[in-house]
């Protein structure tokens, strides 16, 4: 019992420690990154338009103010070098770390190129670039890193809690591609108010990390506190009113990130569960979208419903700070089921 007792402890140290190291290296980037922004004006412009095509009168109203403050955006980098360096530093390992250090890397590519379109407001739109050139760029990093998964870690099969495991075949390949996608672009789209997708992310990969050390795969789970970590560092300047924002390139890398966790952690089935908030975010989006099209009406005031709700008159401060308890309900579920269902 003392030698369980005293190897447990050395894991949570190390954890601890790469915690807060990104936290700290987090800080120290931190001030180059706020010198740069300004003196370059990494300001992010607002859409004009919808994915629909109509104007955004509901949305431009909301967030008026911010555009008008010139706030920086792409501040993703910042905790997006110091996960990478902690990582390839002290924590890299061929089954647990360089799938999720690579979705991270190659998330944070796309959204990279997409703030700097935004940024600069080249030919292709003031806005980034096309919704469906970001699809099939993430969807190649998908199928690459789910190839990986399926043929050199050998998995191919997910465990449905109280049920067992399915077993999948090659089609663990397309599955794996379709939670990178799907978890990228719900994580983007949650990226819309002060500290709200920071905040929801850092609960998410914390309660991914918890399940991870159950499962004794230490090395995943001090992957998930570095980012957590990383995190606390730019919650610090992101809660209202935010002095930055992460930009594509923060939400896209830790958003590809996270899918790539819940699978190495064999909790697929959870993943909707931990990221409830990022779910409803993405499908009150697609039922708008969807509405508009089919039915030529709009079931939300605005989407996703977070600007729903702050049309319908709740402050922002209220909706994230809610998000935030959801979100920390949620967690605890998910790892509950982790251990009732059969995951750990």
């Amino acid at each position: 019992m003392n030698q369980i007792v005293s190897n447990l402890g050395g894991e949570l140290s190390t954890i601890f420690l790469l915690s807060l190291a990104s936290f700290v290296l987090a800080m120290f980037f931190t001030p180059f990154y706020t010198f740069l922004a300004y003196r370059y004006k990494f300001w992010k412009k607002q859409r004009k338009t919808s994915t629909t095509g109509e104007l955004l009168q509901v949305f431009t109203k909301l967030h008026a103010d911010k555009f008008k403050r010139n706030i920086p955006t792409m501040a993703g980098v910042v905790f997006v070098l110091a996960i990478i360096i902690v990582t390839m530093g002290f924590n890299l390992n061929r089954g647990q770390t360089w799938l999720p250090l690579a979705a991270l890397a190659g998330g944070a590519f796309v959204g990279l190129l997409d703030d700097i379109i935004n940024i600069r407001g080249s030919g292709l739109g003031v806005a980034g670039m096309r919704s469906s050139f970001k699809f099939v760029m993430i969807s190649l990093i998908g199928l690459v890193l789910g190839w990986y998964f399926f043929v050199k870690l050998g998995s191919s099969s997910i465990h449905i809690p109280f049920v067992g495991d399915w077993s999948l075949g090659w089609l663990m390949v397309p599955i794996f591609a379709f939670v990178v996608v799907a978890t990228g672009n719900a994580v983007n789209i949650s990226d819309g108010l002060d500290g709200l997708a920071g905040g929801l992310l850092s609960v998410s990969f914390g309660a991914f990390g918890i399940i991870a050390l159950l499962q004794s795969q230490t090395y995943l789970a001090g992957f998930c506190f570095t980012v957590v970590g990383a995190l606390l560092s730019y919650l610090w300047f992101n809660i209202y009113p935010a002095r930055f924002f992460m930009g594509d390139v923060g939400s896209f890398a830790l958003g590809t990130s996270l899918g790539v966790v819940a699978m190495l952690t064999n909790s697929l089935f959870l993943l909707p569960i931990i990221g409830l908030i990022f779910v409803v975010e993405a499908g009150s989006s697609l039922i708008q979208i969807i509405s508009k099209k089919i039915f030529k009406r709009k079931i939300f005031i605005s989407a996703p419903i977070h600007q729903h709700l702050q049309a319908t008159g709740w402050p922002e401060t209220k909706v994230t700070m809610r998000f935030w308890v959801i979100g920390y309900v949620v967690a605890f579920i998910g790892v509950f089921l982790a251990l009732a269902g059969g995951n750990i």
